[in-house]
């Protein structure tokens, strides 16, 4: 088995899908899981404005839409988190998503204070942190508003991870990273605009650069431009297509260094990265 089957089957993506097929096994995952525990009284997401957390929104509202018709009255709810630090530049499409979605219940939680509390802390005490590592402070802030708001309601907090994402590692373990459950896991950039141009997104949400936006010094960095790869040759390479010998390098590279990024934290049991 060479290194690019590997990583299709670990990551399970399918080289063509059926839209209305995928929309379907995400909405019942996300059915299945709460109705399966008693305890789960809906989920929680932090959207972005960008492709990932709109469609991840829509498919957990779809979920509870369809879950407080089967119990004939409200008992789920999906609470939609704008975690903006400061004013985000991009704000609008982030409003447009939230009006796409309709979720039951939105709350806005800037992060700028806390962000920059703990970064003035880490000062006092000697570590000053570069920009990068700011950014993945600001990334674990917002995981830790969401899994607050999450105990607060009974709910679970949803992650946007997915197969073109999870190849190169290209998010903060512990931050985005971090999550209950992975909705859209196996799908790949492309197949996510497939679903939501099924499900009548406004198209300026999916067809938008793709950038993080965690630094300050390199704002609204497109994704792209940080990994040196496309995201049309990451998803034909997970589709199982040629792609040339540099971007291939380039994931390949990806991969093997964020294993730990896909594992739990490793105990003496675990031997993949020696």
């Amino acid at each position: 088995m060479t290194l690019q089957q590997q990583i299709i089957e670990e990551l399970r993506v399918l080289p063509n899908i059926h839209v209305q097929e995928e929309i379907r096994k995400s909405i019942d995952f996300l059915k299945e899981y709460a109705k399966h525990y008693n305890f789960v009284k809906g989920f929680v997401l932090g959207i972005s404005g960008g492709q990932d957390s709109t469609l991840t929104g829509k498919l957990a509202q779809l979920a509870v839409d369809e879950l407080n018709e089967e119990a004939g009255e409200m008992k789920y709810s999906f609470w939609a988190i704008r975690l903006p630090y400061g004013v985000q530049a991009d704000e609008q499409d982030c409003q447009d998503a939230i009006d796409y979605i309709k979720p039951t219940q939105s709350y806005t939680v800037n992060i700028k204070g806390a962000v920059d509390a703990s970064v003035m802390a880490l000062a006092n005490a000697g570590v000053e942190l570069n920009d990068f590592v700011k950014g993945n402070e600001k990334a674990r802030e917002r995981m830790k508003v969401q899994y607050s708001i999450a105990a607060m309601n009974g709910a679970v907090v949803l992650g946007t991870d997915h197969a073109a994402e999870a190849i190169t590692g290209f998010y903060t373990k512990f931050g985005d990273g971090g999550a209950d459950l992975m909705p859209i896991f196996r799908l790949n950039k492309r197949q996510g605009k497939q679903l939501l141009a099924e499900l009548k997104c406004p198209e300026h949400l999916y067809t938008k650069v793709p950038t993080a936006d965690l630094e300050e010094n390199r704002p609204s960095l497109p994704d792209e431009v940080a990994l040196g790869v496309s995201y049309d040759q990451i998803d034909d390479y997970l589709e199982g297509k040629e792609i040339p010998e540099e971007p291939r390098r380039l994931l390949e590279g990806y991969y093997l260094r964020s294993q730990h990024k896909r594992h739990m934290p490793i105990t003496i049991f675990d031997g993949f990265w020696k």
